[in-house]
């Protein structure tokens, strides 16, 4: 462990483990509060999409500090073989995944979810910065119930080049998330990320993602093809302003495809998922 971080720190019990690290909770002698300790191990990252990865997301969470409802990078610490991220901490087993595992949401809890988790893809887009993995695992809740957006691993800039293009390429992404434009290896916009959101919601109403397969690559096609439906069974409850905003979001068509600060102004999140008409709300 790197002699600063044990100076100032002391680890606690394991939180997680992915393929390059370990989250722990730590523990502020100075402060008295408890935050998350992400220890990557470099020696694992054995090429340079991944050592990019590495560089890049203390970077893009520093100048994305301040959001609510985005993880919050305190302090970094780094030796040879080790990178340790002290972040905000959130209670091991409460991220979206968990909550959606056990069924749909009722509208007014998915309403309130996805308010804030557009919240941070807006704020993010206004800094010139796209997620690019948005997937349940990725939306976690602090000990007071607020989401915190975290891994941006995957995440980009973009911005207005000479032509005026706010354009990104390279296939990154989830299966069930992913926006049928990266599938296709062409140059897309942070659109992707509304798409994305939008199959989280159609997730949190339904139980169910709106494109999968028995593979990843069955997965992918049904995406590309993007025949978006509502089984009868599974969204008899849920309400027409709903299906809107899903068929909204879930748009190939990009042009067409809401935006992030779009999504936050239509009726359905306004409303707080209650089932009033559209045409009272505008």
């Amino acid at each position: 462990m790197t002699e600063s971080l044990k100076s100032e720190y002391q680890l606690c019990e394991e939180l997680g483990r992915g393929r390059f690290g370990v989250v722990y909770r730590c523990f502020s002698p100075l402060n008295g509060e408890s935050y998350a300790c992400k220890t990557i191990d470099k020696t694992l990252l054995l090429d340079s999409t991944d050592r990019d990865c590495l560089e890049k997301e203390p970077k893009i969470l520093h100048l994305l500090a301040g959001h609510p409802n985005i993880i919050h990078l305190f302090k970094i610490f780094e030796d040879d073989n080790y990178l340790h991220l002290i972040t905000d901490l959130c209670p091991s087993g409460d991220d979206l995944f968990t909550r959606v595992s056990r069924g749909p949401l009722p509208e007014p809890d998915a309403a309130e979810i996805l308010k804030q988790l557009v919240s941070a893809v807006s704020y993010c887009h206004h800094m010139g910065i796209a997620h690019r993995d948005l997937k349940p695992d990725n939306v976690l809740f602090d000990a007071r119930g607020r989401l915190k957006l975290a891994d941006f691993g995957s995440a980009e800039w973009f911005g207005l080049n000479c032509e005026g293009d706010r354009s990104m390429e390279g296939i990154v992404g989830t299966p069930y998330y992913v926006a049928p434009e990266v599938l296709r290896g062409r140059e897309y916009n942070e659109k992707v990320d509304v798409w994305s959101a939008g199959v989280i919601l159609y997730i949190m109403l339904s139980g169910v993602p709106p494109f999968f397969g028995e593979t990843p690559t069955e997965t992918f096609e049904a995406v590309l093809r993007g025949n978006l439906r509502f089984p009868p069974k599974l969204f008899r409850s849920v309400s027409p302003e709903a299906k809107d905003l899903l068929r909204k979001m879930i748009c190939k068509d990009v042009s067409r495809r809401f935006s992030a600060d779009q999504v936050l102004r239509h009726p359905w999140v306004i409303s707080g998922g209650e089932t009033r008409s559209m045409a009272d709300l505008t």
